[in-house]
């Protein structure tokens, strides 16, 4: 396993294809829960666990039973059920260890399960042709690029709500303008000029 290799996909998962800003995944929880910095921190820890977990269970899932089997056509049957799973684990934790988290992030934990971006790193590991390791790198840095576009919307957002905005752009519409920007922003990392 060669570490510059690894480095170039954290690099790369985290900063140039960022599952929210340049693969435009995960954009629901994205948009509804960067409201606080505490509820995107939280949201963030999730995701960040759920897509590590996924990525380490759903690689050898595919390559030992799905291939073996020849049974590849229910990849994203599968992937789900063992996603799902995933989210109740995190729902009964979150809820014993943190109430006041699991309340503030209400509907939004639950639906982590249909988060596309989840679902997006357990088929592109398999797509992309990632080792094991490759895909648990993968996964854990695709959640850290995700939580640090939410804590940096909610830093926005935060600092939007005490701004002079026209009525017309107040609330999602003034989000959706700003992640507009956050993502030409981060096209700068990828060297694209516009």
């Amino acid at each position: 396993m060669n570490l510059d290799t690894l480095l170039v996909i954290a690099v790369s998962t985290i900063f140039i294809n960022n599952y929210v800003l340049s693969r435009f995944l995960g954009l629901c929880p994205f948009l509804g829960v960067s409201r606080s910095r505490s509820s995107a921190y939280g949201m963030g820890m999730a995701v960040i666990f759920v897509m590590t977990m996924a990525s380490l269970a759903t690689h050898p899932i595919y390559h030992l039973i799905l291939v073996r089997f020849g049974i590849t056509f229910l990849r994203t049957i599968v992937f789900i059920l063992v996603i799902a799973t995933l989210v109740q684990l995190v729902e009964m934790v979150m809820n014993k260890a943190a109430p006041a988290l699991y309340q503030a992030l209400g509907i939004f934990l639950p639906l982590i399960t249909t988060n596309c971006a989840i679902l997006g790193v357990a088929v592109l590991n398999i797509d992309e042709n990632r080792t094991f390791i490759e895909a648990l790198v993968q996964g854990f840095t695709a959640g850290l690029g995700f939580t640090m576009a939410l804590v940096l919307m909610a830093g926005i957002r935060e600092r939007l709500d005490l701004a002079d905005i026209p009525p017309a752009l107040k609330g999602v519409p003034i989000a959706l303008v700003c992640a507009g920007l956050m993502a030409i922003a981060f096209l700068g990392f990828a060297g694209f000029s516009i």
